[in-house]
């Protein structure tokens, strides 16, 4: 009699992970290159043509997430830590607030930027996939807070600053105390009244994950995009985390995505 098939392990179409060298890195700073110069058209002060690369790279993690199929790299963000934050010398988001009273906090922080998502690639299964990867991350890494920068675009007549702050809910603010100040407000002249903009997919996912966001937004000129603070604090995403992390795990090698 023959032997029972095995049942075929099904892949995920995609994976996430932690760069594990120079190639790797340098394919993720070409996917934020296309994005962030070719489709928003930002003037990057990049240190390699064809790379968004500054000095802050070299001292992050670079998370990533892979296409199975082809291998390659269709979303990332990078992620700074207090301890690396230090021998850098500063913070992304120092650069854009004042983070006084943030940092006087207690605990240990981790800063996250440059997130993107290729195009052909949008939607929740690599946000979700990306956010697993983090979620993974902060929880091996004993982190208390993640902090970092989400961008919003202008309407056609400006800066909606009011109409968009208005979208998000009361709960969605973080307390007075820790409202950070932009160094850099947005001009009279660059806001409007009209609710064109809304809030972006990729704020709008971190909202769902729990952030706050912290004081008014910061104009960054080179973007041509308003930053806002988010702060969240991880004690909430690690008790999410705990609940569901042995039943991942154990999905894992069954799972489609």
């Amino acid at each position: 009699m023959p032997a029972p098939e095995k049942e075929a392990t099904r892949t995920r179409r995609y994976e996430v992970e932690v760069a594990r060298d120079e190639a790797a890195v340098r394919a993720s700073q070409q996917l934020r290159y296309r994005v962030f110069a070719g489709e928003m058209g930002a003037h990057l002060h990049t240190r390699i043509d064809g790379l968004d690369y500054d000095e802050i790279d070299d001292f992050c993690d670079h998370l990533l997430v892979r296409e199975t199929e082809t291998g390659n790299i269709v979303a990332c963000t990078r992620l700074l830590s207090d301890t690396q934050a230090a021998k850098l010398g500063y913070f992304y988001s120092e650069g854009e607030f004042d983070l006084s009273g943030v940092l006087a906090l207690p605990g240990r922080f981790l800063e996250i930027g440059r997130t993107c998502v290729d195009p052909a690639h949008r939607g929740n299964i690599v946000i979700s996939t990306l956010w697993n990867g983090l979620a993974d991350y902060v929880y091996r890494g004993g982190f208390n807070y993640l902090m970092g920068c989400a961008s919003i675009t202008p309407g056609p007549h400006g800066f909606a600053v009011d109409a968009v702050y208005r979208k998000i809910e009361p709960q969605q603010f973080g307390p007075k105390e820790l409202a950070v100040k932009s160094k850099n407000p947005i001009p009279v002249w660059k806001r409007c009244q009209q609710d064109e903009s809304g809030i972006p997919p990729l704020l709008q996912a971190y909202l769902r994950l729990g952030v706050q966001v912290c004081g008014d937004p910061y104009w960054d000129e080179d973007f041509n995009v308003m930053d806002v603070f988010i702060l969240l604090d991880l004690t909430r995403l690690h008790n999410r985390y705990e609940k569901r992390y042995i039943a991942t795990k154990a999905a894992d090698a069954h799972a489609t995505i």
